[in-house]
């Protein structure tokens, strides 16, 4: 007869939105198209560094404003597409065996429609927080601008993964094993976090030689399972946690 044994805990993955699932950077362009045509325009292939506005005002310095205005505008959230594979890298990571999902996203500094589209209302009820029905939204909210795009999570994910929404200034300081973004660098008041950053490629990143042990995941393509496997066998056995021991 065997010992009971300590087995690991889940691995928690943290999950960025704008850039790792939905195309930020694509719906800003065709965005920024659209509202301004003529205007110089900083192609997807080249563009470099985390902050569109930053490479704009370098292009031109009225067009950070510019561009920021897209980004700001009701509707842009809403209708940014997915990034290819991420719905079903997403459910199937999901639906892995001792792995906790959670989406990790941070609003934009104004207060404006992205936080609203991004997610759904809150509300109280019977003691317990729950969430509205897409079809009370707009009831709810009226015609306050973005309303329509307080709902990306729930529309191209549905309701369980809206309560697995990480809302933070600060991704310092959430607990997690791996952090999936496309940020280059991510600082806050935690200096050492307890996640791995894996940097997810996207068009502004992807010149950037990374240094080990930093890892890369360049495309839901890629081997992310194996990501997440080899953090697994590295954290420590839980002996909270007990395996049957076998006869």
């Amino acid at each position: 007869m065997g010992t009971a044994a300590g087995r690991a805990r889940p691995v928690r993955v943290l999950v960025d939105m704008d850039g790792v699932l939905a195309d930020f950077e694509a719906g800003l362009l065709r965005g920024f198209l659209q509202r301004f045509p003529g205007e110089p325009h900083v192609p997807l292939e080249e563009r470099r560094g985390f902050f569109a506005r930053e490479q704009y005002r370098a292009l031109r310095p009225d067009l950070a404003d510019k561009v920021a205005s897209v980004y700001e505008a009701p509707g842009f959230f809403l209708d940014l597409e997915p990034i290819p594979g991420a719905l079903e890298a997403l459910r199937e990571m999901n639906d892995m065996q001792d792995t906790q999902v959670f989406i990790c996203t941070t609003p934009l500094m104004k207060y404006d429609p992205c936080v609203p589209e991004k997610v759904r209302l809150p509300q109280r009820s019977t003691g317990k927080l729950s969430f509205r029905s897409s079809d009370l939204l707009k009831e709810t909210m009226g015609d306050i601008p973005g309303s329509s795009e307080y709902r990306w999570v729930e529309k191209h994910l549905g309701p369980q993964f809206v309560e697995r929404i990480i809302l933070t200034r600060d991704k310092t300081v959430i607990s997690g094993d791996l952090l999936i973004d496309d940020k280059e660098v991510i600082q806050g008041k935690e200096e050492t976090p307890s996640w791995e950053h894996i940097l997810f490629t996207c068009c502004h990143n992807q010149h950037l030689a990374l240094s080990p042990p930093r890892r890369r995941l360049r495309s839901w393509n890629d081997n992310w399972r194996e990501i997440i496997d080899s953090k697994r066998r590295a954290l420590p056995l839980d002996p909270g946690c007990l395996e049957l021991p076998q006869q």
